[in-house]
């Protein structure tokens, strides 16, 4: 699979992320507006000045030749990152990301799975892949013994893992299977079934399936903004064409005009 992806059209761009390269990209003249950005095969070897976009929820990084993140630590609003196929090999700055819910590191050097404690304190997490079978991009950590279960350990919150849903609504494969080892443990133990259905514990905790109100981010609240915004600058112009016809009307003496009797 190719990401080399698209080139910066900029003759002196040199690998570094500049305040001109991320206005020519967005279009957007305050770097603080940016809710969006897609930055991938750019060729980009250090961050710059992404750490001003303080707003920014929504951040593709892929396909590049990134070896640090220290700037991405102050984008407290960013949701969603995609930073596969770079040379990453420390993740400690996204500490900082504090409303992450999803991230791609596919396709880069973290070695093993402590690497990867500094986002355990992420709140919000709940979406990690580090393993991209169909695209070919992995870690080394993902060859070590029992990845999987280290991983689904060190994120209980975490919903998705590597593209397989663990847990969450829809599947509760990886719960039913601890529950079940659990289960079979006690009945070795010598504890019978009869004790095992005594201790059953429900699926799920009570209330699981109510449907819960979807949260807005501020991209879906802009986006409501500028519509009201349009609507009310549609009703304005619409009074002021009444007003204009009204007029001509009376000018041209009562009653609408043929349109015949203009001039131009």
């Amino acid at each position: 699979m190719d990401f080399r992806g698209e080139k910066s059209d900029d003759p002196d761009y040199n690998g570094k992320i500049t305040v001109q390269l991320l206005k020519s990209r967005t279009g957007e003249f305050d770097l603080e507006s940016i809710l969006l950005l897609k930055l991938r095969g750019l060729g980009i070897l250090e961050l710059g000045c992404l750490g001003e976009c303080a707003s920014l929820e929504w951040l593709d990084l892929s396909a590049n030749g990134l070896t640090h993140l220290g700037p991405l630590a102050s984008l407290k609003a960013l949701t969603v990152l995609n930073v596969a196929a770079n040379r990453i090999s420390n993740l400690e700055p996204l500490s900082g990301c504090e409303s992450l819910q999803s991230l791609n590191a596919s396709g880069n050097q973290l070695r093993n799975p402590q690497q990867l404690q500094c986002l355990a304190g992420l709140r919000h997490l709940d979406n990690v892949r580090f393993h991209n079978g169909p695209a070919r991009l992995s870690n080394p950590l993902c060859a070590t013994a029992g990845y999987p279960g280290v991983l689904a350990e060190m994120f209980p919150r975490v919903k998705v893992i590597d593209g397989e849903r663990v847990s969450g609504r829809g599947s509760e494969l990886y719960q039913l299977c601890k529950d079940l080892d659990r289960s079979l443990q006690r009945c070795s133990n010598g504890g019978g079934l009869g004790e095992t259905a005594s201790r059953a514990q429900p699926w799920v905790e009570e209330g699981y399936w109510e449907v819960q109100p979807a949260r807005r981010s501020s991209i879906v609240e802009e986006a409501y903004k500028q519509f009201s915004e349009a609507l009310l600058e549609c009703r304005e112009l619409s009074k002021q064409a009444d007003h204009s016809i009204g007029q001509a009307e009376r000018a041209l003496g009562g009653g609408r005009p043929d349109t015949n009797s203009y001039l131009f």
